[in-house]
């Protein structure tokens, strides 16, 4: 009998956290093979519902089944970071657009107060709090969006970018070009150039 997805929900967010956790403390690597068992006992579930939760990482592109041989944690490559990059700012492109009509003062200054704290939190070389307010920063105006497939794919994809595994540090040049990006996204939303703001995340602000 196959498990609700109510149930298997829950399951994922479990083997996706310990499997972070794993990654993030170097006992998991990039393109190494599971061991099933071992995250069966640790995690205190059967081979069933952990094997139906790691068909729905692989189905976000996390880990790759491979029949008789196992399941191996998939690696980030360049291909992969441009390729995630490509969909994230067209999917954010759209969601900039779709949500003009639910954009409000409130949210400027909300975007306007995270890009603020990424630039302190940058000259104290504060790497998770950074990271923090910039996932915060984009979602002022992804929460306004109805799409709840749209909203799943990016969170997912930015999961993958920033958390399998979660980087030590970053290219202190890239992260200012970003919140420099930040501001000139601030200042198309502030004219209501919906279009302009649109074109400007997929063009600029996510391009590879």
């Amino acid at each position: 009998m196959q498990e609700p997805q109510s149930t298997l929900k829950p399951l994922r967010e479990r083997v996706y956290r310990y499997l972070k956790e794993q990654m993030n403390a170097k006992k998991i690597e990039q393109g190494a093979f599971l061991n099933l068992g071992e995250i069966s006992e640790e995690l205190g579930m059967s081979r069933t519902p952990l094997r139906d939760a790691l068909l729905l990482l692989e189905a976000e592109g996390f880990v790759t089944i491979f029949p008789r041989r196992g399941v191996m944690v998939n690696s980030l490559d360049l291909c992969t970071i441009r390729n995630i990059y490509e969909i994230l700012g067209a999917l954010e492109s759209v969601a900039i657009v779709t949500v003009r009509d639910k954009f409000r003062t409130t949210d400027l200054e909300r975007m306007t107060e995270e890009n603020a704290t990424m630039k302190e939190a940058l000259e104290a070389d504060d790497f998770e709090r950074y990271y923090a307010r910039n996932l915060a920063f984009h979602n002022a105006y992804l929460d306004l969006s109805e799409n709840n497939d749209l909203l799943h794919t990016v969170r997912t994809l930015k999961e993958r970018l920033y958390d399998f595994p979660r980087s030590k540090g970053y290219v202190r040049e890239w992260e200012r070009s970003s919140v420099l990006e930040h501001d000139e996204l601030i200042a198309f939303l502030s004219r209501s150039d919906w279009v302009g703001a649109a074109t400007y995340i997929r063009d600029v602000h996510w391009s590879f």
